[in-house]
């Protein structure tokens, strides 16, 4: 594919088995990370949360699977989104040592998220996915690329919006929340196909969604902690 062709293992400056040995030190991290989480003190002892450790560990069940489901679905940016929301999960685990709905309804929110500003990425390479045959929701939602989106994002707003709220969120929160919708509108609004640049700019504007969000959620916790 012309424009992952000079990434580091497909143009051959990596090995598969130093591809492979970054991968381990990659999981021997994401595990310090887990029990980190997933470590309490309870009556002057350490204790380990189990239940954490077992969501962690669920996760990489999703992630074997992401590689290779362009070749099966046409829906590989919900796997991905699968993937790539589950720290909405651990989060609320590592907090209260169980799932509540906002915890799902945040993953929801993340998974839609995902499918929809992951669709736009995918934009980039729709015709050379066609010429080889690999599936996306680009190729799947065609000239409706921008209805398709719209739903999704819409799907991640209204979900966000419910766990907010069974959260207890506060003015700044929804604040937060507004200004990440006014942001995938304005995705949806320049959005098009057949201009791979503006693909690519449209997706890393993404990162500024989530910043918004993020902004008004933590100063919605500052204020509720003073």
């Amino acid at each position: 594919m012309e424009r992952t062709r000079h990434r580091p293992l497909a143009s051959g400056r990596v090995s598969p088995k130093q591809a492979l040995a970054f991968l381990v030190a990659q999981a021997l991290v994401g595990a310090a990370v887990l029990f980190s989480l997933a470590l309490r003190w309870r009556g002057g002892s350490l204790s380990i949360e189990w239940f954490v450790i077992g969501a962690g560990l669920a996760s990489l069940l999703v992630v074997a699977v992401y590689p290779f489901a362009k070749r099966f679905t046409f829906w590989p940016q919900a796997v991905l989104g699968l993937a790539f929301a589950w720290g909405g999960l651990m989060g609320w685990a590592a907090a209260f040592g169980s799932l509540a709905a906002p915890a799902y309804l945040i993953y929801a929110s993340a998974i839609f998220w995902t499918i929809g500003y992951d669709t736009i990425y995918a934009l980039q390479d729709a015709r050379d996915d066609a010429i080889v045959g690999v599936r996306s929701t680009a190729r799947l939602f065609g000239d409706d690329v921008k209805l398709g989106v719209g739903v999704f994002y819409a799907l991640a707003s209204v979900s966000a919006a419910l766990a907010i709220w069974l959260a207890g969120g506060g003015i700044a929160a929804f604040a937060g929340l507004a200004g990440f919708c006014a942001h995938l509108v304005w995705q949806l609004c320049v959005v098009r196909t057949g201009d791979p640049p503006l693909a690519l700019r449209l997706f890393r504007a993404n990162r500024d969604a989530g910043l918004i969000l993020f902004a008004g959620l933590a100063l919605d916790g500052v204020l509720k902690a003073i």
